[in-house]
């Protein structure tokens, strides 16, 4: 087996994007471009990753280090400075790749190719040939075109260097090749810029490989979205509606039933069980597990949860655990226009209504808030109902504290449970009262003030213009 370096171009400065970010750290599906290519070079077990840098490169890097999982080694970095072309961009990479093996040259902004694509680039390559990933393009304009004499490669001409007749093949270079590392450092090092950008074209590398006597061979790709490329925000968003419809059409191949695929957004992984219905316009972020039957309506924004079988989350839900997560039970309702954030875990059968706000809160089975309430740092117990308009008041100012709910409790509406607090088992607290001290079990808790009416009340009048 021959070992494999990966060098990936991340040092161009996206002028078309028209943004201070720089172009890789754009985002689709809610990872940076070059996440994405990491992410896919991951698969390959490279001996090193180098990414070459230059616009932005401190903050490149930076995020670069950012993604690297806790045990595993970062990418090495080659800064371009200035940035002359791609054939000068590898030449930034060559002190920091042995003379042995086979480098892998990918483009950072070329965000959703596949591992099985890269490794038959690689097993095309067989440790001792230069080999092209190629594809059709119906407008190849601005692309390198492949030249063939037959089916051997002769060369690569960029668009703004080819004639009439070499601008009408629609062959293309895609930017990813596989060359054996011993060759690919004498062929940098003989690199000009005579052309008409005055720019070191890595593509010029073919041609020297060919007078060589080294074989070169293109490997054609018939799918181009895994080659497409970002340059401006329409291509971004190109892009990003070819993958989320690549992601609803394989979650439909599992039994998934999806509204509408065109208006289906997943930004992380999601697992899902039989017979689970998404409605349209729901978008799903870091990781959510979807049980059995779960029913998820329209406009929903879930991250970072686990939904158990038979849940039911209504339209206009917001769910996000964060680090925390999440957790509803089976058969639970959720919503319409609820928000859980990290650490809500409801239990089996928990109704959670129109605007209620949960956090860091657990609610067991048969509890019920069904409106306009916040339950935030409290443990409730099973079968309580929390009234409309009812608080948890968890923070002094300074620290948070917790309520204890406990079984069968009912919680009259528009009422604040100062933390800490306990409510006693079956207890039931007057509507409006503000409960500072724990209540005994079973008992009536009324703390408000008394009520006063006065006859023949005149209201205040305006004084007359």
């Amino acid at each position: 087996m021959t070992a494999v370096d990966v060098v990936i171009m991340a040092a161009g400065k996206g002028v078309r994007m028209k943004s201070r970010l720089p172009k890789v750290l754009h985002r689709l599906a809610g990872r940076a471009l070059l996440q994405h290519v990491l992410g896919c070079v991951e698969t390959l077990s490279a001996r090193r990753v180098v990414v070459v840098t230059g616009n932005g490169a401190a903050q490149v890097e930076a995020a670069v280090a950012a993604w690297r999982q806790p045990g595993k080694p970062g990418p090495l970095f080659a800064r371009q400075e200035p940035q002359l072309g791609t054939g000068h961009a590898v030449q930034q990479a060559v002190p920091l790749l042995p003379d042995d093996g086979t480098t892998l040259i990918l483009n950072g902004d070329v965000p959703l190719v596949e591992p099985a694509t890269l490794q038959g680039l690689l097993d095309a390559s067989a440790g001792g040939r230069l080999a092209l990933l190629s594809v059709e393009m119906p407008d190849p304009a601005g692309y390198g075109r492949i030249l063939r004499t037959g089916d051997a490669v002769r060369a690569i001409v960029e668009h703004k260097d080819a004639s009439a007749d070499e601008r009408a093949i629609r062959e293309v270079y895609t930017g990813f090749m596989a060359v054996p590392n011993a060759l690919l450092k004498g062929w940098l090092g003989r690199l000009t810029n005579d052309n008409a950008q005055k720019e070191y074209y890595l593509t010029d590398i073919v041609k020297m490989a060919v007078e060589d006597g080294a074989k070169v061979v293109a490997v054609k790709t018939a799918d181009k979205v895994q080659v497409d490329g970002v340059n401006s925000p329409l291509q971004l968003a190109e892009l990003e509606r070819a993958f989320q419809l690549r992601q609803a059409r394989a979650l439909m191949e599992r039994g998934v039933r999806i509204a509408d695929p065109a208006r289906f957004d997943l930004r992380g992984a999601l697992e899902v069980a039989q017979d689970v219905e998404i409605d349209i316009n729901c978008v799903f972020e870091g990781k959510v597990q979807l049980g059995e039957g779960v029913n998820v309506g329209a406009n929903c924004v879930i991250a970072n949860a686990i939904i158990e079988a038979g849940a039911v989350i209504h339209p206009f839900t917001h769910i996000d655990g964060e680090k925390l997560g999440v957790r509803i039970g089976e058969g639970a309702f959720v919503g319409p226009f609820a928000r859980l954030r990290p650490g809500a875990q409801l239990g089996p059968e928990v109704h959670v209504g129109n605007f209620v706000e949960i956090k860091n809160s657990t609610l067991a089975r048969g509890a019920k808030a069904n409106h306009l309430a916040y339950l935030g740092d409290a443990t409730v117990g099973e079968r309580v109902n929390y009234g409309a308009g009812s608080i948890t008041a968890n923070y002094d100012g300074a620290n948070k504290h917790r309520t204890v709910i406990e079984d069968d409790v009912h919680i009259g509406s528009n009422s604040v449970l100062v933390a800490p607090v306990t409510i006693g088992r079956g207890g039931t607290v007057g509507a409006s009262s503000t409960i500072t001290k724990d209540t005994p079990a079973g008992a009536l808790s009324v703390a408000r003030g008394k009520q006063v009416s006065i006859p023949d009340w005149e209201r205040p009048k305006k004084a007359p213009k």
